[in-house]
């Protein structure tokens, strides 16, 4: 009974110690991806975790916002950003599925119909 838990409780502890490990997006990612208007653009996310909570940035070319509403939860991440254009705000919403080295996102420009998809990978240098 004594060795059965042990196996149980060493199982248990490796389960979450892999779990916390795919989970950790900290660092630099970069994509780039076709933007609903055509044109092909890079992002670079710069991702700190803290237990569940995500903050960093999103530069692009038009320089670099904050993330808010940072989230991470197994291998799922979403949080928001608010870019201004001219005199207008927009606010991007991104969901993703961490795997590796590499975040699968789906965005959506919130107040309208548009969503595209981007994969940022990992930043190693």
């Amino acid at each position: 009974m004594r060795i059965s838990t042990l196996v149980s409780a060493l199982a248990l502890a490796v389960l979450l110690a892999v779990a916390a490990l795919a989970a950790d997006v900290s660092g630099k990612w970069k994509a780039s991806f076709t933007a609903p208007d055509g044109q092909t653009r890079e992002s670079v996310f710069t991702f700190k975790v803290d237990g569940d909570k995500l903050t960093g940035t999103v530069a692009g070319a038009r320089g670099e916002a904050p993330i808010a509403d940072g989230k991470v939860k197994g291998d799922a991440i979403a949080f928001s950003v608010t870019r201004t254009f001219g005199e207008q705000q927009m606010k991007m919403l991104y969901k993703g599925k961490i795997s590796g080295d590499e975040i699968k996102f789906t965005v959506e420009i919130e107040g309208g119909d548009r969503t595209f998809e981007m994969t940022a990978k990992r930043v190693t240098s």
